[in-house]
Protein backbone atom coordinates (compact mmCIF):
# COMPACT_ATOMS: atom_id res chain seq x y z
CA UNK A 1 0.00 0.00 0.00
CA UNK A 2 2.82 2.39 0.89
CA UNK A 3 4.52 1.80 -2.46
CA UNK A 4 1.24 2.40 -4.26
CA UNK A 5 0.75 5.72 -2.46
CA UNK A 6 4.32 6.72 -3.27
CA UNK A 7 3.74 5.98 -6.96
CA UNK A 8 0.76 8.33 -6.93
CA UNK A 9 3.19 11.15 -6.11
CA UNK A 10 0.35 13.08 -4.51
CA UNK A 11 2.56 15.87 -3.18
CA UNK A 12 4.15 16.73 -6.51
CA UNK A 13 3.75 20.44 -7.41
CA UNK A 14 1.34 21.17 -10.25
CA UNK A 15 0.17 24.19 -12.20
CA UNK A 16 -2.65 26.11 -10.55
CA UNK A 17 -4.50 26.47 -13.85
CA UNK A 18 -7.00 23.55 -13.71
CA UNK A 19 -8.08 24.29 -10.16
CA UNK A 20 -8.31 28.03 -10.79
CA UNK A 21 -10.43 27.28 -13.86
CA UNK A 22 -12.73 25.09 -11.79
CA UNK A 23 -13.05 27.76 -9.11
CA UNK A 24 -14.25 30.22 -11.75
CA UNK A 25 -16.61 27.72 -13.40
CA UNK A 26 -18.02 26.52 -10.09
CA UNK A 27 -18.63 30.06 -8.86
CA UNK A 28 -20.27 31.06 -12.14
CA UNK A 29 -22.65 28.09 -12.06
CA UNK A 30 -23.57 28.87 -8.45
CA UNK A 31 -24.29 32.50 -9.37
CA UNK A 32 -26.46 31.19 -12.20
CA UNK A 33 -28.28 28.87 -9.78
CA UNK A 34 -28.99 31.82 -7.50
CA UNK A 35 -30.45 33.67 -10.48
CA UNK A 36 -32.67 30.70 -11.31
CA UNK A 37 -34.08 30.67 -7.77
CA UNK A 38 -34.91 34.37 -7.96
CA UNK A 39 -36.37 34.20 -11.47
CA UNK A 40 -38.58 31.18 -10.71
CA UNK A 41 -39.70 32.38 -7.29
CA UNK A 42 -38.35 29.24 -5.64
CA UNK A 43 -37.14 30.97 -2.47
CA UNK A 44 -40.70 31.90 -1.59
CA UNK A 45 -42.22 28.65 -2.87
CA UNK A 46 -39.82 26.25 -1.19
CA UNK A 47 -38.53 28.06 1.90
CA UNK A 48 -41.08 30.72 2.89
CA UNK A 49 -44.59 29.43 2.13
CA UNK A 50 -44.30 25.91 3.63
CA UNK A 51 -45.42 25.66 7.25
CA UNK A 52 -43.69 22.32 7.80
CA UNK A 53 -40.27 21.11 6.66
CA UNK A 54 -39.04 17.52 6.37
CA UNK A 55 -35.72 17.20 8.16
CA UNK A 56 -32.83 14.80 7.63
CA UNK A 57 -32.28 12.29 10.41
CA UNK A 58 -29.91 13.82 12.96
CA UNK A 59 -30.44 17.33 11.59
CA UNK A 60 -33.86 18.06 13.03
CA UNK A 61 -32.33 21.14 14.68
CA UNK A 62 -31.79 22.84 11.31
CA UNK A 63 -34.74 25.21 10.92
CA UNK A 64 -35.70 27.90 8.38
CA UNK A 65 -35.49 31.58 9.21
CA UNK A 66 -38.18 34.20 8.74
CA UNK A 67 -39.12 35.35 5.24
CA UNK A 68 -36.61 38.21 5.31
CA UNK A 69 -34.05 35.88 6.87
CA UNK A 70 -34.36 33.32 4.07
CA UNK A 71 -34.03 35.98 1.40
CA UNK A 72 -30.93 37.24 3.22
CA UNK A 73 -29.49 33.71 3.25
CA UNK A 74 -29.89 33.42 -0.51
CA UNK A 75 -28.43 36.89 -1.02
CA UNK A 76 -25.37 35.81 0.96
CA UNK A 77 -25.29 32.58 -1.06
CA UNK A 78 -25.17 34.55 -4.32
CA UNK A 79 -22.63 37.05 -3.01
CA UNK A 80 -20.28 34.32 -1.80
CA UNK A 81 -20.60 32.47 -5.10
CA UNK A 82 -19.58 35.65 -6.91
CA UNK A 83 -16.59 36.08 -4.58
CA UNK A 84 -15.53 32.51 -5.34
CA UNK A 85 -15.85 33.10 -9.07
CA UNK A 86 -13.62 36.20 -9.07
CA UNK A 87 -11.36 34.88 -6.34
CA UNK A 88 -12.00 37.63 -3.82
CA UNK A 89 -11.32 36.70 -0.17
CA UNK A 90 -11.52 33.11 -1.39
CA UNK A 91 -10.19 31.52 1.80
CA UNK A 92 -13.07 33.09 3.70
CA UNK A 93 -15.73 32.91 0.99
CA UNK A 94 -15.31 29.18 0.30
CA UNK A 95 -15.98 27.84 3.82
CA UNK A 96 -18.77 30.37 4.34
CA UNK A 97 -20.36 29.29 1.06
CA UNK A 98 -20.09 25.66 2.16
CA UNK A 99 -21.89 26.44 5.41
CA UNK A 100 -24.62 28.50 3.74
CA UNK A 101 -25.29 25.98 0.98
CA UNK A 102 -25.24 23.09 3.46
CA UNK A 103 -27.78 24.95 5.58
CA UNK A 104 -30.09 25.40 2.59
CA UNK A 105 -29.56 21.76 1.61
CA UNK A 106 -30.48 20.47 5.08
CA UNK A 107 -33.64 22.56 5.48
CA UNK A 108 -36.05 20.24 3.69
CA UNK A 109 -35.75 16.68 2.36
CA UNK A 110 -38.31 17.66 -0.25
CA UNK A 111 -35.57 19.54 -2.09
CA UNK A 112 -33.04 16.69 -2.11
CA UNK A 113 -31.20 16.34 -5.40
CA UNK A 114 -28.03 14.38 -5.99
CA UNK A 115 -26.31 17.35 -7.54
CA UNK A 116 -27.05 19.47 -4.45
CA UNK A 117 -25.28 16.80 -2.41
CA UNK A 118 -22.43 16.90 -4.93
CA UNK A 119 -22.20 20.68 -4.56
CA UNK A 120 -21.95 20.28 -0.78
CA UNK A 121 -19.08 17.81 -1.25
CA UNK A 122 -17.24 19.85 -3.87
CA UNK A 123 -17.61 22.99 -1.77
CA UNK A 124 -16.23 21.17 1.26
CA UNK A 125 -13.24 19.87 -0.72
CA UNK A 126 -12.54 23.28 -2.22
CA UNK A 127 -12.15 24.66 1.31
CA UNK A 128 -8.84 22.77 1.43
CA UNK A 129 -7.71 23.70 -2.07
CA UNK A 130 -6.11 27.15 -2.59
CA UNK A 131 -7.67 27.64 -6.02
CA UNK A 132 -7.26 31.41 -5.78
CA UNK A 133 -3.52 31.56 -6.43
CA UNK A 134 -3.96 32.62 -10.05
CA UNK A 135 -6.68 34.34 -12.08
CA UNK A 136 -8.18 35.94 -8.99
CA UNK A 137 -8.59 39.26 -7.24
CA UNK A 138 -6.62 37.78 -4.35
CA UNK A 139 -3.66 37.08 -6.65
CA UNK A 140 -3.87 40.61 -8.03
CA UNK A 141 -3.61 42.04 -4.52
CA UNK A 142 -1.04 39.47 -3.38
CA UNK A 143 1.17 38.50 -6.37
CA UNK A 144 3.22 36.13 -4.23
CA UNK A 145 0.29 33.68 -4.27
CA UNK A 146 1.12 32.84 -7.88
CA UNK A 147 4.59 31.66 -6.87
CA UNK A 148 3.23 28.98 -4.54
CA UNK A 149 2.58 25.57 -6.11
CA UNK A 150 -0.50 23.47 -5.64
CA UNK A 151 -0.16 19.76 -4.93
CA UNK A 152 -1.29 16.90 -7.09
CA UNK A 153 -3.55 15.46 -4.37
CA UNK A 154 -5.80 18.51 -4.66
CA UNK A 155 -6.62 17.73 -8.28
CA UNK A 156 -6.78 13.97 -7.73
CA UNK A 157 -9.26 14.40 -4.89
CA UNK A 158 -11.74 16.25 -7.10
CA UNK A 159 -11.22 13.69 -9.84
CA UNK A 160 -11.85 10.86 -7.38
CA UNK A 161 -15.11 12.46 -6.24
CA UNK A 162 -16.34 12.71 -9.81
CA UNK A 163 -15.36 9.11 -10.58
CA UNK A 164 -17.46 8.13 -7.56
CA UNK A 165 -20.49 9.91 -9.01
CA UNK A 166 -20.21 8.19 -12.38
CA UNK A 167 -19.19 4.80 -10.99
CA UNK A 168 -21.97 4.48 -8.46
CA UNK A 169 -24.39 5.96 -10.97
CA UNK A 170 -23.61 2.98 -13.21
CA UNK A 171 -23.84 0.48 -10.35
CA UNK A 172 -27.23 1.82 -9.30
CA UNK A 173 -28.61 1.26 -12.80
CA UNK A 174 -27.79 -2.44 -12.69
CA UNK A 175 -31.12 -3.42 -11.14
CA UNK A 176 -33.97 -5.57 -12.51
CA UNK A 177 -36.34 -2.73 -13.39
CA UNK A 178 -33.73 -0.65 -15.20
CA UNK A 179 -32.47 -3.65 -17.14
CA UNK A 180 -36.06 -4.24 -18.30
CA UNK A 181 -36.29 -0.67 -19.58
CA UNK A 182 -38.15 0.98 -16.71
CA UNK A 183 -38.64 3.76 -15.89
CA UNK A 184 -36.93 4.89 -19.10
CA UNK A 185 -39.85 3.53 -21.13
CA UNK A 186 -42.28 5.74 -19.18
CA UNK A 187 -40.15 8.84 -19.51
CA UNK A 188 -39.44 8.51 -23.23
CA UNK A 189 -43.13 7.97 -23.96
CA UNK A 190 -43.77 11.41 -22.43
CA UNK A 191 -41.12 13.10 -24.59
CA UNK A 192 -42.02 12.19 -28.15
CA UNK A 193 -41.75 15.88 -29.08
CA UNK A 194 -37.97 15.66 -28.68
CA UNK A 195 -36.29 17.02 -31.84
CA UNK A 196 -35.51 14.46 -34.58
CA UNK A 197 -35.33 11.37 -32.36
CA UNK A 198 -38.59 11.80 -30.42
CA UNK A 199 -40.54 9.91 -33.08
CA UNK A 200 -38.61 6.78 -32.08
CA UNK A 201 -39.05 7.12 -28.31
CA UNK A 202 -41.87 4.58 -28.18
CA UNK A 203 -39.76 1.99 -29.99
CA UNK A 204 -38.32 -0.76 -27.79
CA UNK A 205 -34.86 -0.53 -29.34
CA UNK A 206 -34.70 3.15 -28.38
CA UNK A 207 -35.81 2.42 -24.80
CA UNK A 208 -33.02 -0.11 -24.37
CA UNK A 209 -30.52 2.13 -26.12
CA UNK A 210 -31.16 4.82 -23.51
CA UNK A 211 -31.29 2.39 -20.57
CA UNK A 212 -28.15 0.41 -21.39
CA UNK A 213 -26.43 3.40 -22.95
CA UNK A 214 -26.74 5.20 -19.62
CA UNK A 215 -24.92 2.36 -17.89
CA UNK A 216 -22.17 2.34 -20.51
CA UNK A 217 -21.63 6.10 -20.37
CA UNK A 218 -21.51 6.18 -16.57
CA UNK A 219 -19.16 3.22 -16.50
CA UNK A 220 -16.61 3.86 -19.22
CA UNK A 221 -16.96 7.36 -20.73
CA UNK A 222 -14.83 9.13 -18.12
CA UNK A 223 -12.04 6.51 -18.23
CA UNK A 224 -12.10 6.79 -22.03
CA UNK A 225 -11.76 10.56 -21.73
CA UNK A 226 -8.75 10.14 -19.45
CA UNK A 227 -6.91 7.83 -21.88
CA UNK A 228 -5.07 9.62 -24.67
CA UNK A 229 -6.06 7.23 -27.47
CA UNK A 230 -9.78 7.40 -26.71
CA UNK A 231 -10.02 10.93 -25.34
CA UNK A 232 -12.18 12.30 -28.14
CA UNK A 233 -14.51 9.31 -28.01
CA UNK A 234 -14.97 9.74 -24.26
CA UNK A 235 -15.50 13.47 -24.66
CA UNK A 236 -18.13 12.94 -27.34
CA UNK A 237 -19.97 10.41 -25.19
CA UNK A 238 -19.98 12.68 -22.12
CA UNK A 239 -20.98 15.86 -23.95
CA UNK A 240 -23.77 14.09 -25.84
CA UNK A 241 -24.98 12.37 -22.68
CA UNK A 242 -25.23 15.53 -20.61
CA UNK A 243 -26.74 17.68 -23.35
CA UNK A 244 -29.43 15.09 -24.08
CA UNK A 245 -30.16 14.81 -20.36
CA UNK A 246 -30.42 18.60 -20.06
CA UNK A 247 -32.91 18.70 -22.92
CA UNK A 248 -34.89 15.61 -21.99
CA UNK A 249 -35.14 15.77 -18.20
CA UNK A 250 -35.74 18.52 -15.64
CA UNK A 251 -32.46 18.15 -13.75
CA UNK A 252 -31.45 21.78 -13.37
CA UNK A 253 -27.78 22.67 -13.41
CA UNK A 254 -26.51 19.10 -13.05
CA UNK A 255 -25.57 18.47 -16.72
CA UNK A 256 -23.79 21.81 -16.97
CA UNK A 257 -21.96 21.29 -13.69
CA UNK A 258 -20.73 17.89 -14.87
CA UNK A 259 -19.65 19.31 -18.22
CA UNK A 260 -17.76 22.04 -16.36
CA UNK A 261 -15.77 19.39 -14.49
CA UNK A 262 -14.41 17.74 -17.64
CA UNK A 263 -11.38 20.06 -18.02
CA UNK A 264 -10.18 18.75 -14.65
CA UNK A 265 -9.36 15.50 -16.46
CA UNK A 266 -7.34 17.13 -19.24
CA UNK A 267 -3.64 16.11 -18.96
CA UNK A 268 -1.62 18.44 -16.78
CA UNK A 269 0.82 18.92 -19.65
CA UNK A 270 -1.93 20.76 -21.52
CA UNK A 271 -2.59 23.04 -18.59
CA UNK A 272 1.14 23.71 -18.21
CA UNK A 273 1.10 25.25 -21.68
CA UNK A 274 -1.35 27.77 -20.27
CA UNK A 275 0.38 28.30 -16.93
CA UNK A 276 3.71 26.86 -15.86
CA UNK A 277 4.34 25.12 -12.55
CA UNK A 278 5.85 27.56 -10.01
CA UNK A 279 9.49 26.85 -9.25
CA UNK A 280 9.32 25.99 -5.57
CA UNK A 281 11.30 23.02 -4.33
CA UNK A 282 9.94 23.14 -0.80
CA UNK A 283 7.96 20.07 0.22
CA UNK A 284 5.46 19.62 3.04
CA UNK A 285 6.95 18.13 6.19
CA UNK A 286 6.61 14.42 6.87
CA UNK A 287 4.02 15.09 9.57
CA UNK A 288 1.91 17.21 7.21
CA UNK A 289 2.10 14.56 4.49
CA UNK A 290 1.12 11.77 6.88
CA UNK A 291 -1.81 13.76 8.25
CA UNK A 292 -2.95 14.72 4.75
CA UNK A 293 -2.82 11.11 3.53
CA UNK A 294 -4.72 9.91 6.59
CA UNK A 295 -7.50 12.44 6.09
CA UNK A 296 -7.67 11.70 2.37
CA UNK A 297 -7.95 7.99 3.15
CA UNK A 298 -10.81 8.52 5.60
CA UNK A 299 -12.70 10.74 3.18
CA UNK A 300 -12.26 8.39 0.22
CA UNK A 301 -13.28 5.36 2.29
CA UNK A 302 -16.43 7.17 3.40
CA UNK A 303 -17.30 7.99 -0.21
CA UNK A 304 -16.84 4.36 -1.23
CA UNK A 305 -18.86 2.88 1.64
CA UNK A 306 -21.72 5.37 2.00
CA UNK A 307 -23.41 4.52 -1.35
CA UNK A 308 -23.31 0.78 -0.56
CA UNK A 309 -25.22 0.81 2.71
CA UNK A 310 -28.58 -0.06 1.14
CA UNK A 311 -27.18 -3.47 0.14
CA UNK A 312 -27.16 -4.54 3.81
CA UNK A 313 -30.64 -3.17 4.53
CA UNK A 314 -33.78 -5.28 4.03
CA UNK A 315 -36.13 -4.74 1.12
CA UNK A 316 -35.97 -2.96 -2.22
CA UNK A 317 -34.21 0.39 -1.82
CA UNK A 318 -36.44 1.94 -4.49
CA UNK A 319 -39.50 0.94 -2.49
CA UNK A 320 -38.39 1.63 1.10
CA UNK A 321 -35.88 4.36 0.13
CA UNK A 322 -33.65 3.21 3.01
CA UNK A 323 -30.10 3.97 1.96
CA UNK A 324 -31.23 5.73 -1.19
CA UNK A 325 -29.96 9.16 -0.23
CA UNK A 326 -26.29 9.98 -0.84
CA UNK A 327 -25.89 6.86 -3.00
CA UNK A 328 -25.92 8.52 -6.44
CA UNK A 329 -29.28 7.03 -7.44
CA UNK A 330 -29.85 9.58 -10.19
CA UNK A 331 -33.03 9.49 -12.33
CA UNK A 332 -33.40 5.84 -11.41
CA UNK A 333 -37.05 5.26 -10.55
CA UNK A 334 -40.49 6.70 -11.21
CA UNK A 335 -43.09 6.86 -8.47
CA UNK A 336 -46.69 7.99 -8.37
CA UNK A 337 -48.43 8.10 -5.00
CA UNK A 338 -51.77 8.65 -3.28
CA UNK A 339 -52.04 9.28 0.45
CA UNK A 340 -54.63 9.92 3.13
CA UNK A 341 -54.21 10.16 6.89
CA UNK A 342 -56.59 9.80 9.81
CA UNK A 343 -56.02 11.12 13.32
CA UNK A 344 -57.86 9.20 16.03
CA UNK A 345 -58.30 9.94 19.72
CA UNK A 346 -59.01 6.67 21.60
CA UNK A 347 -60.19 8.55 24.71
CA UNK A 348 -62.98 10.58 23.12
CA UNK A 349 -63.49 8.35 20.09
CA UNK A 350 -63.15 11.36 17.79
CA UNK A 351 -61.55 10.94 14.39
CA UNK A 352 -60.28 13.47 11.84
CA UNK A 353 -59.54 12.91 8.15
CA UNK A 354 -56.60 15.09 7.15
CA UNK A 355 -56.70 17.48 4.20
CA UNK A 356 -53.05 17.48 3.07
CA UNK A 357 -53.45 20.90 1.43
CA UNK A 358 -53.81 22.40 4.91
CA UNK A 359 -50.34 21.24 5.94
CA UNK A 360 -48.13 20.64 2.90
CA UNK A 361 -47.38 22.23 -0.45
CA UNK A 362 -48.19 20.21 -3.56
CA UNK A 363 -44.50 19.47 -4.09
CA UNK A 364 -44.11 18.25 -0.51
CA UNK A 365 -47.14 15.99 -0.92
CA UNK A 366 -45.76 14.45 -4.11
CA UNK A 367 -42.34 13.78 -2.63
CA UNK A 368 -43.64 12.57 0.74
CA UNK A 369 -45.56 9.66 -0.77
CA UNK A 370 -42.30 8.48 -2.36
CA UNK A 371 -40.24 8.50 0.86
CA UNK A 372 -41.51 6.43 3.82
CA UNK A 373 -39.32 8.34 6.27
CA UNK A 374 -41.10 11.53 5.24
CA UNK A 375 -44.46 9.82 5.75
CA UNK A 376 -43.38 9.02 9.29
CA UNK A 377 -42.21 12.58 9.90
CA UNK A 378 -45.54 13.97 8.77
CA UNK A 379 -47.53 11.65 11.04
CA UNK A 380 -45.32 12.69 13.96
CA UNK A 381 -46.06 16.31 13.09
CA UNK A 382 -49.81 15.63 13.09
CA UNK A 383 -49.60 13.85 16.43
CA UNK A 384 -47.66 16.76 17.90
CA UNK A 385 -50.28 19.25 16.71
CA UNK A 386 -53.14 17.27 18.24
CA UNK A 387 -51.30 16.78 21.53
CA UNK A 388 -50.91 20.53 21.88
CA UNK A 389 -54.69 20.77 21.46
CA UNK A 390 -55.34 18.49 24.43
CA UNK A 391 -55.30 14.99 22.90
CA UNK A 392 -52.34 13.29 24.64
CA UNK A 393 -53.11 9.74 23.43
CA UNK A 394 -53.75 10.60 19.80
CA UNK A 395 -53.05 7.98 17.13
CA UNK A 396 -52.27 8.50 13.43
CA UNK A 397 -52.98 6.01 10.65
CA UNK A 398 -52.20 6.28 6.97
CA UNK A 399 -53.27 4.79 3.67
CA UNK A 400 -50.46 5.34 1.18
CA UNK A 401 -50.58 3.73 -2.26
CA UNK A 402 -47.57 3.96 -4.55
CA UNK A 403 -46.85 2.87 -8.11
CA UNK A 404 -43.18 2.08 -8.71
CA UNK A 405 -41.95 2.28 -12.31
CA UNK A 406 -45.44 1.84 -13.76
CA UNK A 407 -46.60 -1.04 -11.55
CA UNK A 408 -50.10 -1.19 -10.13
CA UNK A 409 -50.58 0.92 -7.00
CA UNK A 410 -49.65 -0.99 -3.87
CA UNK A 411 -49.89 -0.04 -0.17
CA UNK A 412 -46.62 1.12 1.36
CA UNK A 413 -47.52 1.32 5.05
CA UNK A 414 -49.45 -1.05 7.25
CA UNK A 415 -52.83 0.63 7.73
CA UNK A 416 -53.23 -0.99 11.16
CA UNK A 417 -50.04 0.50 12.61
CA UNK A 418 -50.19 3.68 14.66
CA UNK A 419 -47.47 5.61 12.85
CA UNK A 420 -47.22 8.18 15.63
CA UNK A 421 -45.68 5.55 17.92
CA UNK A 422 -42.84 4.61 15.56
CA UNK A 423 -39.33 6.03 15.79
CA UNK A 424 -37.45 7.24 12.73
CA UNK A 425 -34.54 5.06 13.82
CA UNK A 426 -36.73 1.96 13.66
CA UNK A 427 -36.21 -0.39 10.74
CA UNK A 428 -38.71 0.23 7.98
CA UNK A 429 -39.19 -3.54 7.70
CA UNK A 430 -41.36 -3.26 10.84
CA UNK A 431 -43.97 -1.04 9.25
CA UNK A 432 -43.44 -0.85 5.48
CA UNK A 433 -45.23 -3.50 3.45
CA UNK A 434 -43.03 -5.31 0.91
CA UNK A 435 -43.34 -4.72 -2.81
CA UNK A 436 -45.26 -7.82 -3.83
CA UNK A 437 -45.98 -7.46 -7.55
CA UNK A 438 -43.79 -7.84 -10.64
CA UNK A 439 -43.10 -5.15 -13.20
CA UNK A 440 -45.51 -6.86 -15.61
CA UNK A 441 -48.55 -5.81 -13.53
CA UNK A 442 -49.01 -2.32 -14.91
CA UNK A 443 -51.12 0.53 -13.58
CA UNK A 444 -53.81 2.15 -15.66
CA UNK A 445 -53.63 5.95 -15.89
CA UNK A 446 -57.00 6.27 -17.56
Amino acid sequence: MLKFVQKLNLFAPITAAPLAYFRIAFGLIMVWEMGRYIDAGWIDRYYVKPTFFFSYYGFEWVKPLSESGMYAVFAVFGGLAFCIMIGFAYRLAMPLFTLVFSYIFLLDQTQYLNHFYLIVLLSFLMCFIPAHRVWSVDAWFFPRLATLPLRLWMLRLLQFQLFVVYGFGALAKINPDWLQGEPMRLWLAESTDFPVFGQFFTEEWMVYLFAYGGIVVDLIALPLFCWRRTRWLGLGMLVSFHIVNARLFSIGIFPWLMLATLPLFVPLAWWERVLAVPIDLREPSLRVRQLTLSLLGVYCLFQLVMPLRHFVLPGDVHWSEEGGYFAWHMKLRDKAGLASFRVYDPISGESWLIDLDDYLTSRQQNVMTDIPDMILQFTHHLASLWRTQGYPEVQVYGVVLVSLNGREYRPVVDTQVDLATLSRSESTSNWILPLDIPLSQRRSDK
